[in-house]
């Protein structure tokens, strides 16, 4: 059913409900949390290519939920409580029904969004979109023109992508973007806040790119930890700017933790102003888009996949599905190596759980942070990670990853070689809790000598 009859089945309304608060309190923690957000993988077919995509975009699975499972599925996203739903991909508008969905979402009272790389976001679809009820719309861009267009694996999609916004805020939604932070990218970011700044966006989201999916198959766009200190002399500046144009500054779940300016950049997002551990399964619930149920959008397979919402229901699932409620069951024993020790350790529990396992095998260990490069630094050491097993090529699955800490000194690292070395560790689908063992020495191969 083309774009144009599916609008035609969009009910003739008055007004739309005011939306819920999707705020997030401490009173709606309880044995069973209620979700704040749910992002839905509405799709897995995509016009994109990226080289980071998690979930290997391209095709849509063959069993996706019908137009009207996904209605009914709304429903009960409403009766949990969810105060906002987002909806991903792939990209989302290649289903025309997401009109639908999105309709049923604001009738259902709760916030509809969307994130989208841009490339086919016309004027057409936006109007239809807008229509239905979709409120902000979030535009993917990762740097400057020629490292976006690398990393999204098309020539031309920088361009669409900021077409993109302009055509969304066209149709009168808010519109934002959200920006992958890469090894190629930081140079990018301050001349990037410069364009989005003036094609009119009101909030940027920043993540790092993880060791997930397509980005396992490409070491050379991720991050090293011992980058960090100064990328985030790059976002402090990013920060002051945003604030001084009125953009919201919003760094990922997965940009932290716990620096001199962690204040400072989660100003418009955190109660208090720091970072409070992961919220997966928490605030936070994924949907893919056959309908499996999940605590994180960027989380996938066995360790994290909850059940089929077809065969149990979706309050079922979150209230009582192990691989949902992990975070709400673990404590300090599941934290290992250098986080087990940290003095944040209660709080921030290791960070971003869709960082930490895809790159070590478990949550527990993440080198990904500000306080942590610090401390190295300090000691005069510095961490980088090394790919020592491939990914197998399904949807958000990763390899295997160790942390090697060595002199930040390349005379004396030369001379010494590595002074630790973090190896990955067993999964949570071998050992459900815990710090869990290291995975057997000849899986490894020995740290590379690095300049």
């Amino acid at each position: 059913m083309a774009l144009e009859d599916v609008r035609k089945r969009l009910p003739v309304l008055g007004s739309l409900p005011p939306t819920k608060d999707r705020s997030f309190t401490e009173a709606d923690r309880g044995p069973a949390p209620r979700p704040a957000i749910a992002v839905w993988e509405f799709t897995l077919l995509c016009d994109h290519q990226c080289l980071h995509c998690g979930p290997r975009a391209g095709r849509a699975r063959p069993d996706e939920l019908t137009t009207e499972e996904a209605l009914r599925l709304v429903a009960e996203l409403a009766e949990l409580g969810v105060g906002e739903v987002a909806l991903i991909g792939g990209e989302a508008y290649l289903r025309d029904d997401f009109i639908l969905v999105v309709r049923a979402i604001r009738e259902h009272g709760m916030t509809s969004s969307m994130v989208t790389g841009g490339w086919g976001l016309t004027p057409e679809r936006c109007a239809a979109a807008r229509e239905a009820g979709l409120m902000v719309c979030s535009v993917s861009i990762d740097g400057l023109q020629a490292h976006h267009d690398r990393v999204r694996n098309k020539s031309g999609s920088w361009k669409r992508a900021f077409e993109a916004i302009a055509n969304a805020r066209g149709a009168g939604m808010r519109v934002g973007a959200n920006t992958q932070v890469n090894a190629l990218t930081v140079p990018d970011l301050l001349p990037l806040l410069d364009r989005l700044t003036e094609a009119g966006v009101m909030a940027w989201q920043l993540q790092f790119t993880m060791v997930h999916g397509n980005g396992a198959d490409h070491p050379e766009l991720i991050l090293q930890p011992h980058m960090i200190p100064e990328l985030f002399e790059v976002l402090d500046e990013a920060a002051d700017r945003c604030r001084e144009r009125g953009i919201r500054f919003l760094p990922g779940n997965n940009i932290g933790y716990f620096g001199p300016n962690e204040q400072k950049l989660r100003w418009a997002q955190k109660t208090g102003g720091h970072y409070s551990g992961c919220t997966s399964g928490v605030v936070t619930l994924g949907i893919e888009s056959n309908g499996e149920i999940k605590g994180c959008p960027s989380l996938g397979g066995p360790t994290n996949q909850g059940g089929s919402w077809r065969e149990h229901g979706l309050r079922t699932l979150w209230e009582r599905s192990p691989e949902i409620t992990y975070i709400r069951r673990r404590g300090l024993d599941e934290l290992w190596g250098f986080c087990r020790t940290c003095y944040y350790a209660d709080v921030c529990r290791a960070g971003c759980t869709a960082t930490s396992e895809p790159l070590l095998g478990r949550p527990g260990n993440n080198p990904f942070c500000h306080h942590r490069a610090l401390e190295m630094r300090a000691q005069g050491l510095r961490e980088r990670i090394e790919l020592v097993s491939a990914a197998p090529g399904m949807p958000f699955d990763n390899g295997l990853w160790q942390v090697v800490r060595e002199s930040a000194d390349p005379d004396e690292r030369a001379r010494t070689g590595p002074v630790a070395i973090e190896r990955p560790r067993v999964s949570r689908v071998v050992e459900e809790l815990g710090a869990g063992h290291e995975v057997a020495a000849e899986d490894y191969v020995a740290p590379r000598p690095d300049a």
